[in-house]
This record gives C-alpha cells, sequence and structure tokens, in this order.
C-alpha cells in the first residue's frame, strides 16, 4: 500500500500542539505533496505575534513570505518547523511537519550564526550530510563529492578551505545555502537569505532556489524587499501578523493587499510583478 494509501484508509484525527484538533482531509495525490498550513498562530509572553494563518505551499513553485517588519515572516517559518510553540499545524505527507524535519533544509537569518565558530567552508557544508550518515561516523565518499557539487554550484570551491568568519557576508550565505543543498532535503527554508549580499551572489542563490523549484522541490523564502527581486517568485504569502493573502503573486500583489499589508506605506514594487 503506498504512503497515500494509507493515509486514506486510517483517517484519523490529528492532534496538534496545545491541544488544537483537526480532521484529517483526505488529500488529492497532488496535495499530499503540498504543505497545509491549518490556524497556526504564535504568542510572545501576551503578545500575539501571528493569528489563524490558513494557506498551502506547492511543491514546483517558489513561495516567499512577504509583510513589513514585525508582520511574522519568521515567527511563521518557525512555528511551521515547530522551533517555536505555537498553535495550529502544518502537515506535509499527512503528518505534522514538525516531527519530519530529516526532509527540512533550514537556513536561519545570518544574524543568528556564530560565525566565529572555528569552521572552514568546507567543514561548514559536510554538516550537511551528519543526519545522512549518522554522528560520529566517517563520512562516505559519496558524501564528498555531494559536498564538493554543493560547493561548486555555488561558485564557493576555491574557498573551501577558508574559516567562515573570514568570509564577506554574501561567501557566508553561499556556503549555507550549500550546506542545504548537502542535505538533499524536500523542503528547503530561507529566513531573510538576501540580507546584506551583493547583487552577484543574489543571482546566484535565486538561481539556484528555481532550480529547486524546477526539481520539483518546496522552496520558502522568508523576504522583505518588495523591488525587481519579487519578480522571482511564483508564489506569496503576505502577513501582517494574520494572513492578508496567498497565492499567485499577481493574485497576491494587488492595491488593497498591499495596503491592508503595508498601511500604505508602500513606495515601490516592480510593474514588471
Amino acid at each position: 500500500m503506498s504512503p497515500l494509501e494509507n493515509l486514506i484508509a486510517n483517517t484519523a484525527r490529528l492532534s496538534a500542539p496545545n491541544n488544537f484538533n483537526i480532521e484529517r482531509v483526505l488529500p488529492t495525490e497532488e496535495e499530499y505533496y503540498w504543505i497545509q498550513i491549518s490556524h497556526l498562530g504564535v504568542y510572545y509572553r501576551t503578545q500575539e505575534a501571528l493569528s489563524d494563518i490558513n494557506c498551502i505551499i506547492k511543491p514546483g513553485r517558489l513561495t516567499g513570505i512577504f509583510g513589513p517588519n514585525g508582520a511574522g515572516k519568521s515567527t511563521m517559518l518557525k512555528a511551521m518547523l515547530g522551533l517555536v510553540p505555537g498553535n495550529g499545524v502544518a502537515l506535509y505527507q499527512g503528518e505534522q511537519l514538525m516531527k519530519q524535519l530529516d526532509k527540512v533544509a533550514y537556513v536561519p537569518q545570518r544574524s543568528q550564526i556564530d560565525w566565529t565558530y572555528p569552521a572552514t567552508v568546507w567543514d561548514v557544508v559536510m554538516m550537511g550530510r551528519v543526519k545522512k550518515t549518522g554522528w560520529l561516523r566517517n563520512f562516505s565518499a559519496v558524501s564528498r563529492r555531494i559536498v564538493k557539487n554543493a560547493l561548486s554550484r555555488v561558485g564557493m570551491m576555491d574557498y573551501r578551505h577558508r574559516p567562515i568568519g573570514q568570509l564577506s557576508g554574501g561567501q557566508q550565505q553561499r556556503v549555507f545555502l550549500a550546506r542545504a543543498l548537502a542535505q538533499e532535503a524536500e523542503i528547503f527554508c530561507f529566513d531573510e537569505p538576501f540580507v546584506g549580499i551583493d547583487q552577484k551572489t543574489q543571482g546566484v542563490v535565486f538561481q539556484v532556489f528555481q532550480e529547486l523549484a524546477a526539481a520539483g522541490k518546496i522552496v520558502v523564502v522568508v523576504n522583505h524587499d518588495l523591488g525587481e527581486s519579487i519578480t522571482h517568485f511564483d508564489d506569496l504569502i503576505l502577513l501582517n501578523r494574520e494572513l492578508v493573502a496567498a497565492g499567485s503573486r499577481n493574485h497576491v500583489l494587488t492595491e488593497e493587499n498591499l495596503y491592508h499589508a503595508y498601511g500604505g506605506r508602500v513606495i515601490f514594487f516592480s510593474d514588471a510583478a
């Protein structure tokens, strides 16, 4: 019996964090591979950071999470993965995504990474193979080849022996992108990957994102730039602590939605969007 058939045959109620229950909906084969987010919410102490988010994220499309500062963009990504406590649930293949992190490559904001850690570029990217290899086991020739290919793909193979603390911001972001590639994940999540990087690196990063989407992966990117770069995204999730709109780029980028999200503070977004 296939996983999808097994899911349909065993339809049941799913208990999510904070005793939130949802009825498993019988998915089509296509929907089975979506991330389905239901009633996702987060409180930081008494402050509501995210309220009742309901949307889907599809494979094969580059999805951006957008909104003003403090809108809950990073919080949504972390809540999906179970990295912050919250209400609601994110499902993937009929199970809670937070219980399937072996299928996820997550790259946090650069400000959350200790760049003084004594590791070389090669060491950092090889860390992406730990889940496949196991702790305290030697890396295989296959893993070394995967890491080499990942570094070459982002143009960082020549820097493999350099300490990560000696790299520029753009180079550091490429290294963590290579580490994500080395994980061979099904789902790729990036939190503000374009902050503090150069245009050349931005082009490299978007190229890899688009290649991953073309390969049928789920690619989710937290971003705040409503300029030209927004045209690279297929789907958008627009937030301001609650869901303003979600769907295709053209569906989301309306004057009404942008006003609702930004309160009239939007000065520019690309006409090409």
